[in-house]
């Protein structure tokens, strides 16, 4: 007679828009394999109405305004954070240190420095520390990737990485957005991360950045839009645009092979029927066929990603959007920030200790950085 599995304990820190929308959901469909135990928020009232909506969702979950004494008390296996981003490195080491793997909402931390102190962390303790970047586990992005990995799209040759979104001047109006130290950065590090995190993902490692940055419209210490140009260690070239000026809202990426085009158009997240294939002339009929097949349709979400990181616990090995895998993406945000700020090309492993764009995104940028 087999055994029922020891579920999880999890706990969430933040309880606010995307640990209810998105977290909460997604401990919910892994309620097999997890079990939120506890939750943290500064906001007793906050903290309540989260208990009262996982509560009818069947979680019983105890609520603490003090983040260490739930990690002493409850000892959780896993801790999911949605604070402010100014936040996730000092929460982060700490649920290391207490023994727990984290999946911690973008950007994970604010800058390189503070990436190789949970990295350090990570090494001291055992435990991992997932960056969210949903975008990369919808079966649409699985797909492309195998495609583009196994050259069955041939060669990659030209990208475009799109996140033009529209932010008014009362989303700033919260006092921790747009600003360097609570913030990390503008659309680059807050909206545009996840295309580009997914265009790194599916075209491996990056080589060399050129980049511009302005603050057009917002009254912020960040810029509000910025635009690269991407070298790829394949040869690819690439553009990559992060807007919060654009009415008409949409997030696309799109990668030109040899062979094909292969194209994501979406917003928020992606499904199966938002990804489009089309050959190349020269392709014979009936070889794209099999780039349209997808056994499944799993959306983009954090559910999905969930999953991933809870097959990692499970087989004992770093979950993906970890380690150097993560770090490229935040490194290659450091690179556009730099180029924008420097008007000089930035190449990858450029940017360590003593630089001025390790410990801070700005760099002490006459320009951009903030008034001492």
């Amino acid at each position: 007679m087999s055994s029922t599995p020891t579920r999880l304990r999890a706990a969430v820190v933040g309880t606010g828009g995307i640990v209810t929308g998105s977290h909460l959901p997604a401990l919910r469909a892994h309620s097999d394999r997890v079990e939120l135990r506890a939750a943290v928020d500064v906001d007793p009232a906050r903290l309540d109405a989260f208990r009262t909506e996982a509560e009818a969702l069947g979680m019983d979950v105890e609520g603490y305004a003090d983040y260490e004494t739930m990690l002493d008390e409850v000892r959780p296996d896993l801790v999911l954070i949605g604070t402010p981003p100014s936040l996730h490195r000092s929460q982060t080491v700490a649920a290391l240190k207490a023994g727990a793997w984290v999946l911690c909402e973008k950007p994970l931390c604010l800058s390189l420095a503070e990436y190789d102190e949970i990295a350090a962390a990570e090494e001291a303790s055992g435990t991992y520390a997932s960056v969210v970047f949903q975008h990369r586990y919808g079966s649409g992005a699985v797909h492309a990737r195998e495609l583009i990995a196994s050259g069955e799209l041939g060669a990659p040759r030209v990208a475009h990485c799109q996140t033009t979104w529209h932010r008014d001047s009362a989303y700033y109006a919260v006092p921790w957005r747009g600003r360097w130290e609570s913030e990390g950065g503008g659309p680059t590090m807050g909206h545009g991360i996840h295309q580009f995190d997914l265009l790194l993902h599916l075209l491996g490692d990056w080589t060399e950045v050129r980049a511009m940055a302005a603050r057009l419209v917002h009254d912020t210490e960040s810029e509000d839009v910025s635009t690269a140009l991407v070298r790829f260690e394949s040869g690819a070239l690439a553009t990559v645009v992060n807007s919060v000026l654009s009415p008409d809202e949409v997030s696309r990426i799109r990668v030109d092979c040899d062979d094909a085009t292969v194209e994501l158009t979406h917003l928020y997240g992606h499904s199966n029927d938002d990804w489009t294939y089309t050959p190349a002339p020269h392709v014979e009929p009936g070889r794209a066929d099999a780039w349209r097949t997808h056994a499944d349709d799993v959306p983009s979400s954090h559910a999905a990603q969930l999953g991933a990181l809870l097959d990692a616990r499970e087989r004992g090995v770093r979950p993906p959007g970890s380690g150097t895998d993560a770090r490229r993406t935040l490194e290659f945000a450091a690179a556009l920030y730099k180029s924008a700020f420097t008007g000089k090309p930035v190449l990858a492993g450029e940017i360590a200790a003593g630089d001025p764009y390790y410990p801070a995104m700005h760099g002490s940028h006459t320009d951009w950085s903030p008034a001492r």
